[in-house]
């Protein structure tokens, strides 16, 4: 699993401290500890900055730059602001996130992708919105996304479609949508197109002690039908373990059985079933409630896990 970590975002209170005072010794040693725990890539989410970028991009670049060598990922609606930081950067193949299909989005952010020799994410996403089935996200990524990127001679390979993550929280319905969109998306080019997804978007407005479960258990699933690479917290340890017990098919204790199960039940377009599931054990219990919500079967509520 190829994990951009999450963890410099604007959303959070200390990055904003931060980032407020130019304290380089906290971003320096946050990208450093992102890149330790497993991450093979750095998310930089500043937000757009419209006052302040062509300082503030060129700034972060040079700092993360400064201790770490993985790639590093633009991630602003800010189109100045992301070649600013492209200016910047000297080390690894960088990426946009993100570009989308929206008219603007889509002229631009390509053409700064090549120019720039960079990979860039595209959402499946176009003006009037997220279509909740998956076929039609996998129909702008083949409609419009990758025939723009055709248009301007750009590799395919740097090429990173999204299909858009949205929370169990008030976007249930989209959550068993996106796992077919991202198993339909490996079939739908050759060869197929890289495929990234924001995992925590899941447990967005969730409470806070629920949050890693249901990343998880959706998780499982999206590697299940051929998951490869996300924006995740790296930090997560018992989503690291979910990782490796998947890609190495280990079954040596309950849960890690579990997990599996949910995988393999997932890439064979099947259900998971109650009897997958040790019903007397709690954990497990709560894994089982966590895939109903996910599948849609039950309505989320904050309090599932209790019903």
């Amino acid at each position: 699993m190829y994990i951009i970590g999450e963890n410099i975002h604007i959303i959070s209170e200390k990055v904003k401290e931060a980032l407020k005072n130019r304290d380089r010794e906290f971003f320096m040693d946050l990208a450093v500890k992102q890149v330790e725990a497993g991450a093979k890539a750095v998310d930089i989410n500043l937000g757009p900055r419209k006052k302040d970028w062509a300082e503030v991009f060129p700034w972060m670049v040079e700092t993360v730059e400064s201790v770490v060598d993985v790639p590093l990922s633009i991630d602003t609606t800010n189109v100045d602001g992301m070649e600013a930081a492209l200016q910047k950067i000297t080390k690894a193949q960088p990426i946009l996130n993100s570009t989308s299909a929206e008219p603007e989005r889509l002229e631009k952010i390509p053409l700064l992708a090549k120019k720039y020799n960079a990979k860039v994410i595209a959402l499946t996403l176009r003006p009037e919105g997220i279509p909740i089935e998956a076929d039609a996200r996998v129909n702008i990524a083949i409609e419009t996304l990758i025939p723009r990127m055709m248009e301007i001679d750009y590799p395919m390979e740097n090429l990173i479609i999204d299909p858009l993550v949205l929370t169990v929280s008030g976007c249930q319905q989209y959550c068993p949508h996106l796992i077919e969109t991202v198993r339909t998306l490996q079939f739908a080019w050759d060869p197929a197109p890289n495929i990234s997804v924001g995992l925590s978007n899941v447990s967005n407005a969730v409470p806070n002690e629920n949050r890693p479960l249901i990343n998880r258990v959706y998780l499982a699933m999206l590697m299940g039908v051929g998951l490869q690479m996300m924006i995740a917290n790296p930090f997560d340890q018992e989503q690291n373990d979910v990782i490796r017990w998947i890609e190495t098919k280990d079954t040596s204790n309950p849960l890690a059985k579990v997990y599996n199960k949910i995988a393999e039940r997932t890439a064979n377009s099947e259900e998971p079933l109650m009897e997958d599931f040790n019903m007397s054990d709690p954990e497990q219990v709560a894994i089982w409630k966590t895939t109903q919500i996910l599948l849609n079967k039950v309505i989320y509520a904050d309090s599932y896990l209790l019903n």
